[in-house]
């Protein structure tokens, strides 16, 4: 009975999602989200298959691991920080304990830029935005006497720019307006190779309601601006980096569909970003995608961070991806001597050309190839879907198990001036307790190993009995090894082990 019931939730889910995507709401996206129609044959097995992977279903079975049931409904607010840390007891690790302890001081509010969730946005800034005023002033205390001018000429300034949500409206939730802000985030990386936030702007217009936040202000003042930075966070990398680049461009180079990822993901019921908003994040980020921001090499210069100290994200993603590189490098050449070969190959050149097309939206701008004319191209793009594809969203309940280091959604408006904020005025903006361990039951999903799960360079079925293949298979996981004792390694000196580019923590392709 159980599950018959949830087959038919299952089928409406779908059904009602389908509809809703055809009549246009993801017009603007990568078209496996456009297309539903178009895989009915794939829907009986998905349909079959599925109904004990109800979205709804696992976020109870994840309420109950996590012993919080009996809050998943209650619509009050947190009444001290102390409360929440009294929900965790029994779900730390210690990467949690960490961020309890450290989430509201400076240098692990910058150190997230570098190795936490989302290490793809930080840029290095030679030229202030116009519309980010900050003055030397404002700064002259973080800089320590020194100016923007000479840090810039130094190369020890970076932005975070959240531009991406610019006028977005916060979702409702639990019948309450919730706010997004699009803030604009200035760094400094002072000579102990630590990166600091100097200057907080929530929006981007600047006006008197809108004012630069400094580490100066009071406590609370610079606390409510880093959270609010912190829940602009969530929505670019759940929607951008997670939803967009890990679970929709996967299902566009594999040529699956929407079927193939239960939507709408659980996550974005109790995210501040949602209905329209989230449909129009997702636009946009479609918009902007390039290729370049999906090779690793390219992405790291273009951003400037090539020497940024404790950048592990770059350092153990570069070797990722130059082991990757080689494996596919050496596998390609197998098959295709030459170019000429590679080009006469017709099915291989369609495959490019449905992924330019239905992916990227034919848009040359994107910098993606709508052919490949060398073998070394294809190598680069076969490496970069294996990198994308696989699965490097393994930290999601490290990271934001402690609520206010990644709040989902803020229940009041950024402040219009400064002074006024209270630590009761951070607590009656942080989620509330329902919002609070819904949003843990999901990332604690999203961060389970999956029955089906194998470890990059793991392959489950046995395609290849030719010598070659079998070798390069075997040279590719012994590299993948060695990797993973570099890093290893190197995280018993670190007060923060960086363990997510472990090839033995990197799923063989997305798990959920």
């Amino acid at each position: 009975m159980c599950a018959s019931l949830c087959d038919a939730a299952w089928r409406r889910h779908v059904d009602q999602h389908s509809s809703r995507l055809r009549d246009g709401l993801a017009e603007g996206c990568p078209q496996s989200l456009r297309k539903v129609e178009q895989v009915d044959e794939h829907s009986s097995r998905l349909r079959d298959g599925l109904p004990e992977r109800c979205p709804q279903s696992l976020r109870k079975l994840e309420l109950a691991a996590l012993k919080l049931t009996g809050l998943a409904d209650s619509r009050r607010s947190w009444e001290s920080m102390s409360q929440l840390e009294v929900i965790l007891c029994e779900n730390r690790g210690k990467t949690i304990e960490y961020i309890q302890e450290h989430w509201d001081e400076d240098e692990f509010f910058g150190y997230q830029f570098l190795n936490g969730l989302n290490p793809m946005m930080i840029q290095r800034c030679s030229k202030l935005p116009e519309n980010f005023p900050v003055t030397d002033d404002m700064v002259k205390d973080s800089l320590r006497g020194s100016s923007l001018k000479q840090e810039m000429k130094k190369g020890n300034i970076f932005l975070s720019d959240y531009k991406m949500l610019d006028g977005l409206v916060g979702n409702v939730v639990n019948d309450r307006q919730q706010y997004l802000t699009a803030p604009l985030v200035l760094l400094y990386n002072n000579p102990h190779g630590m990166m600091l936030p100097i200057a907080i702007q929530l929006r981007q217009k600047p006006s008197k309601e809108n004012p630069i936040f400094l580490p100066t202000d009071s406590k609370a003042d610079w606390k409510l601006a880093k959270i609010f930075v912190r829940n602009a966070e969530f929505a670019v990398h759940e929607v951008d980096f997670h939803l967009l680049r890990t679970h929709l461009l996967a299902e566009v180079f594999t040529v699956a569909t929407l079927r193939n990822l239960p939507p709408p993901h659980p996550l974005y019921k109790y995210a501040g970003v949602g209905g329209e908003s989230l449909a129009t994040l997702l636009k946009r980020a479609t918009a902007s995608l390039t290729y370049s921001a999906l090779c690793l090499p390219d992405n790291i210069s273009e951003r400037a961070l090539e020497n940024v100290p404790h950048y592990y994200y770059r350092d153990d993603g570069m070797k990722l991806w130059n082991i990757i590189n080689k494996f596919v490098a050496a596998f390609l050449s197998h098959y295709y001597q030459c170019d000429a070969h590679m080009q006469k190959d017709t099915e291989l050149q369609q495959w490019i050309s449905e992924i330019f097309t239905n992916g990227f939206l034919g848009r040359d701008g994107s910098g993606i190839p709508s052919s490949l004319q060398t073998v070394t191209e294809l190598v680069k793009f076969v490496t970069m879907v294996i990198f994308t594809a696989s699965d490097l969203n393994n930290g999601q309940f490290d990271f934001g198990g402690w609520m206010p280091n990644y709040p989902s959604a803020l229940r009041k408006p950024p402040p219009k001036e400064k002074g006024q904020t209270t630590e009761d005025t951070i607590l009656e903006t942080l989620p509330d307790v329902s919002t609070t361990v819904n949003i843990m039951a999901v990332l604690r999903l999203l961060t389970q190993d999956s029955a089906d799960q194998y470890p990059l360079g793991h392959f489950p079925e046995n395609l290849h009995d030719e010598e070659v293949p079998c070798k390069l298979i075997e040279e590719f996981q012994k590299d993948l090894r060695k990797l993973s004792d570099l890093i290893e390694e190197r995280n018993k000196n670190l007060e923060l082990p960086y363990t997510y580019l472990n090839p033995k923590n990197v799923d063989n392709s997305v798990a959920i």
